[in-house]
């Protein structure tokens, strides 16, 4: 299919699309070994936006030896620690004053809505470098108080070394930030492999990394397929730390990998969060926070809260509200500036949704609003509400990553927390109550990692996010995640 007039209206963003784009390693633009490319497609239309570098094994083993040289005996190893914030704070400046860029490179290649895009996704790159950057001079070790006299002991806080970071398609540039910025901060290298579906503002930050003036090999970026260049990153004996985020399916295949040289591994994976609203809450503001938990980014969203559980008292009037709400979504390309929604990522996302949900409706379940594509161009899939489910159908216990909503009735509130902990997931949950002392005790009760109390989808670069069971390992974000990209060190001296 030929490359076709650029869609996009920002100047630098247009020039973006117009060549081939290259792969970052050691500081140079280059081809894969192999001379392959593959195409990134627009969403919206199914047109070709672009032709990217197709990496593969022999590329990540070049990209590997760089960032080890670099960690080793190159020039990041003797930056001292201001230098390193200083460099994260210039690209988080680089990033605002090209955010236009970034937010038409993220919703073309995405399909989610500019409005989010220039909303959330690059304000939030933003926001968790320059968190990142005051951390740089704040990685310390402590002194020790031993039982035995006659020794000094303290200890070190020191980068893992070389880090494989792959990340996802649904927020592709956050992701990017979510997993550079700590591990630049500690003073790691980093090898990062994009999504093939979404790769093109990982390559516009490469750039910028470039402009902001971090040393050759300290980041490379490698695009490729997760079978071949993703498998090779998480496999490679001379990586020290792999980091990914994405399904709960592919987590185990990576952590499988990372066990030929026992590398650290975290994972922030699948979720299927219950969001849970009682009669007592703020009926509304439920309603409203809700529907935004489970369309927000077309539901393409880890933490969605695509199992809702309402007391039974309002179940009618909420899943009312909640359907009239859904039908009133505008479904339109990311660029339309009336768009609420945009398309799916790919037509095999669309594929899985149109099954899981044709799956859930042949078992029984009732779709009050949508449950089919819009059909025409695009990966649009309508938002979806689907009532009369039961506990063991797909479409309740497994991640569909779409706008599907399943909505539960409950009776008694003294056991909705354990059937929201029914599932193998633990990455969010929602709970919806004016009473501070049920609120306190869902949030003890449910096994999640983050839990939001009166509202949803609140994130911020200092409050740590990641899952119980099998959303993941390792949190993301806050202080806690510098100890995903540093080992602890202790240091005995005797003679003293």
């Amino acid at each position: 299919m030929a490359v076709m007039e650029s869609p996009a209206k920002d100047a630098r963003a247009r020039e973006f699309l117009s060549v081939p784009r290259k792969m970052l390693i050691n500081g140079k633009w280059v081809d894969s070994i192999s001379g392959k490319t593959f195409a990134v497609y627009n969403p919206a239309t199914g047109e070709e936006l672009a032709q990217v570098a197709e990496g593969d094994k022999a590329d990540i083993d070049l990209a590997v030896k760089a960032a080890r040289k670099a960690f080793d005996s190159g020039p990041w190893s003797k930056t001292p620690p201001n230098v390193r914030g200083k460099l994260l704070w210039k690209l988080s400046e680089l990033i605002e004053k090209h955010a236009r860029s970034f937010a038409e490179l993220e919703t073309l290649d995405n399909g989610k809505a500019l409005t989010i895009s220039g909303a959330v996704d690059v304000p939030g790159a933003v926001e968790m470098f320059q968190y990142m950057a005051g951390w740089a001079t704040k990685i310390e070790g402590r002194t020790l108080n031993l039982s035995s006299p006659g020794f000094h002991a303290y200890t070190r806080r020191e980068p893992v070394g070389v880090v494989g970071q792959i990340i996802p398609w649904n927020f592709p540039l956050l992701m990017a930030a979510w997993k550079l910025a700590p591990a630049l901060a500690v003073g790691c290298t980093v090898v990062l492999k994009p999504a093939e579906q979404t790769p093109l503002t990982a390559l516009l930050l490469g750039e910028l990394i470039q402009e902001a003036g971090f040393p050759d090999g300290v980041v490379n970026i490698v695009t490729g397929f997760g079978e071949t260049a993703g498998a090779a990153l998480s496999g490679h004996d001379d990586v020290d730390k792999v980091a990914f985020t994405g399904s709960t399916e592919v987590g185990k295949i990576i952590l499988r990998a990372a066990s030929g040289n026992l590398k650290k591994v975290s994972l922030e994976l699948g979720g299927k969060s219950p969001n849970v609203i009682f009669a007592d809450a703020d009926i509304p503001a439920a309603i409203a926070g809700s529907a935004m938990g489970i369309f927000f980014n077309q539901g393409q969203v880890c933490c969605a809260g695509s199992r809702l559980y309402v007391e039974k008292k309002v179940f009618d009037t909420v899943v009312g509200a909640l359907s009239d709400a859904a039908k009133d979504i505008k479904l339109a390309p990311g660029m339309d500036p009336s768009c609420q929604m945009g398309p799916l990522v790919s037509q095999e996302q669309l594929d899985r949704v149109t099954r899981m949900v044709e799956g859930g409706k042949k078992a029984g379940a009732k779709a009050t609003v949508g449950g089919e594509p819009c059909g025409g161009e695009g990966y649009f899939y309508k938002p979806t509400i689907l009532i009369d489910t039961k506990p063991d159908m797909e479409v309740v216990k497994d991640e569909i990553f779409g706008p599907v909503l399943t909505a539960i009735p409950f009776t008694d509130p003294n056991d909705i927390a354990v059937e929201a902990n029914n599932t193998i997931y633990g990455l969010a949950a929602g709970v919806w109550t004016r009473d501070v002392s049920k609120a306190h005790q869902m949030a003890a009760k449910i096994k999640a990692g983050t839990v939001w109390v009166n509202c949803y989808n609140v994130f911020d670069s200092s409050m740590p996010f990641g899952g119980y069971k099998q959303s993941g390992i390792g949190r993301e974000m806050g202080p806690d995640v510098l100890e995903l990209y540093t080992e602890t060190k202790s240091v005995c001296i005797g003679g003293m």
